[in-house]
């Protein structure tokens, strides 16, 4: 028996390390988020004669017009005396339209790029950019013992980011609402650390019938502050209330801010809309995909939960598709439109148009 980490922990050690402008040690590679680089830590690289390359997703170098050798994955040498700055005008793309000549940019054909793949998805899960400054080790192991950082074993953090963490279920309690006051909430915690989801159930369903059923993605601005940016918020209550309607149903919420890029991500994506940019070039800009969520998520709380079939609320056939690809019987596709506005008239065009919602 050891007390040591297992890599599910480390993972999430390295998240918390990234966030803090701390590097980590990915298999071979010394890996520092580019959202969060300091002057001094750059300029002690650049000091120890490494080479350093920019790992950033092809969205991203579609954009600065950069060959991504790795189809999925750029990496992109950095000049020897490269500052922050530079930097950071390669990861955000906040400035992009004020200065869009940021190359001739050389990036990298031979050698692996699994290790930045890593990286990047590492980023992407601690909320960041999806954009890392690297150097290659030839002892890692020996320079993250001598410098006291957290090192993951490749092909251990490969094999668990390809799978869903598992959800465990922590506490529920009764909880009237104003639809109904046969609420209950249920919480469930993932094991690798990453944010709780929530289960808001009404009434008493069975476990053996088509269950109505919500998966609605957190929305701090829509949910909370009423944005008319989005329809979520509509959605959200409307959803609700006809649960309360019909007596019972299932409601999760689940903590994929910005379609799973996070809050502060999504306000970056926000302020390039104001650029004249749609909701999915935004993402793309930035790095991301149309979306980042996981509905296996979605699909795990509900088959701990008891259920087996559900008459799914959503106008997003790709969270029909996926529920049903991990297990549950969707009998029927519920419609929910609600919440246009001349704010967000825009916004829903492009979810029907690019994202293939049914509105």
């Amino acid at each position: 028996m050891t007390l040591a980490p297992d890599i599910i922990e480390l993972a999430a050690r390295a998240r918390a390390d990234l966030r803090m402008g701390v590097p980590v040690v990915i298999g071979t590679s010394l890996v520092l988020a580019a959202e969060t680089l300091s002057e001094a830590r750059l300029k002690a690289l650049q000091i120890s004669g490494m080479p350093l390359v920019l790992a950033i997703t092809d969205w991203r170098a579609r954009t600065l017009k950069a060959h991504a050798y790795d189809a999925d994955v750029a990496r992109i040498v950095m000049p020897a005396d490269a500052p922050v700055d530079w930097v950071v005008a390669i990861a955000d793309p906040a400035d992009d339209l004020n200065a869009p000549m940021k190359g001739p940019l050389q990036t990298l054909r031979e050698g692996s790029a699994g290790d930045a793949r890593l990286a990047i998805q590492l980023a992407k899960d601690a909320r960041l950019l999806p954009a890392v400054v690297m150097a290659q080790l030839d002892d890692p192991i020996g320079y993250a013992a001598f410098h006291q950082l957290t090192a993951l074993n490749a092909d251990a953090l490969a094999t668990i980011s390809a799978t869903a963490s598992p959800l465990h279920p922590l506490v529920s309690a009764r909880l009237p609402l104003q639809v109904s006051e046969a609420g209950r909430l249920h919480v469930f915690r993932p094991e690798d650390g990453g944010e709780e989801h929530y289960a808001i159930e009404i009434g008493q369903p069975s476990r053996s019938e088509a269950v109505l059923t919500r998966l609605h993605s957190a929305c701090f601005t829509g949910d909370l502050l009423g944005s008319l940016k989005c329809d979520c918020g509509p959605q959200l209550r409307g959803a609700l209330a006809q649960m309360g309607t019909e007596g019972e149903g299932v409601l999760l919420y689940l903590n994929q801010e910005g379609r799973g890029i996070g809050l502060a991500n999504k306000m970056r994506a926000y302020s390039l809309q104001d650029q004249g940019f749609d909701t999915v070039e935004a993402n793309h800009r930035l790095g991301f995909e149309d979306d980042e969520r996981d509905f296996r998520i979605g699909a795990g709380i509900l088959k701990s939960m008891g259920f087996s079939k559900i008459r799914l609320l959503t106008n997003n056939p790709a969270k029909l598709a996926m529920l049903e690809a991990n297990g549950l019987e969707v009998v029927e596709r519920v419609p929910l439109k609600v919440g246009e506005t001349r704010h967000n008239t825009d916004y829903l065009a492009t979810k029907a148009a690019k994202s293939g919602h049914l509105l």
